[in-house]
């Protein structure tokens, strides 16, 4: 299997693509089951040692908010130096002093797209939440720290239903303008499909931002994060967020299930001829370990697919 999948160049695409890999953080952060400190440091190690380039470690939530996170000062300990390399999520300014005091040198805040998903993720409008992450963002760049931006809900919101591409924009650029390097963004609901995603990038890109400060966040809720995936790589994005095992979901939208699957996505990349630098038999043995962990088996097609192969 070694030789598989044979290798088929597409014109148009991208030579290399940047995985953003948020097994870790968005992955685990759905999880009911507490996971072991000493596990998820491994888990980000393995990560790392399998040549993804960035793996998001954890976030500064609240411990009220997602419990499975609580231990996130402990775990950036035990990471030690490294972990230092590993983006943290931080929801506001006291998050940020956390991630200071460790010596965080990358964060991310996240927002919204919708009214709805703003008052129940953030507890703040869809316009409040631009006042609350300024002086985080300010504080954190004037600290020398990178700053990435999400944007959740960007191709529906399970209680607003459609959300129209130029309030996406809108809401995007508004995050990114306060001083980030990256705007990711989210299919949180998994709802989107390929002329949505290629509409809209051209929408941003009309607005005056390339697409090389954009990544892409789907989720395999209805089977479209491939299909997602191809349509931005033909639009020239170069920056996927991906779980390792496809795991995770949103525990404030509970028709969020898992991301795209870190292996799932390196199989079609290679296939393509695309360049990632990930060892995908490094990843899927990781998948398998951290699926034994959490007491049963990857939703990743490709990770059952080569667990279960002969080689």
């Amino acid at each position: 299997m070694t030789d598989l999948p044979m290798t088929v160049r597409a014109d148009g695409l991208p030579e290399r693509v940047t995985i953003y890999e948020v097994g870790p953080r968005d992955g685990l952060q759905n999880e009911q089951a507490l996971v072991p400190t000493g596990v998820k440091a491994e888990f980000v190690q393995r990560l790392t040692a399998a040549g993804l380039p960035i793996v998001e470690a954890t976030s500064f939530v609240h411990p009220r908010w997602v419990p499975q996170l609580a231990d996130a000062a402990d775990l950036m300990e035990l990471l030690g130096e490294a972990g230092r390399d590993c983006p943290v999520l931080v929801p506001n300014e006291r998050g940020l002093d956390r991630a200071l005091e460790l010596g965080a040198r990358h964060i991310a805040i996240f927002g919204s797209a919708t009214e709805t998903f703003a008052q129940k993720n953030l507890n703040r409008s869809l316009d409040e939440q631009f006042a609350m992450f300024e002086p985080t963002v300010r504080r954190a760049r004037d600290a020398g720290l990178d700053v990435r931006a999400y944007v959740s809900m960007c191709f529906g919101d399970p209680w607003e239903g459609a959300v129209p591409i130029d309030q996406v924009v809108d809401v995007g650029k508004r995050l990114f303008d306060l001083g980030a390097s990256q705007l990711s963004l989210g299919d949180t609901v998994g709802v989107g499909t390929a002329g949505h995603v290629a509409a809209l990038l051209t929408a941003f890109q009309q607005a005056g931002m390339g697409t090389d400060h954009l990544a892409m966040h789907f989720h395999d809720t209805y089977g479209q994060a491939l299909a997602n995936t191809y349509a931005a790589l033909r639009a020239g994005v170069t920056t996927y967020d991906a779980s390792a095992g496809g795991l995770g979901g949103c525990p404030y939208a509970k028709s969020a299930t898992g991301n795209l699957a870190t292996e799932d996505l390196v199989w079609m990349l290679r296939g393509l001829g695309v360049e990632t630098g990930v060892d995908l038999g490094q990843v899927v043995a990781t998948s398998v370990w951290m699926a034994g962990h959490l007491g049963r088996p990857s939703p990743s097609a490709v990770v059952r697919a080569l667990a279960e192969s002969p080689s």
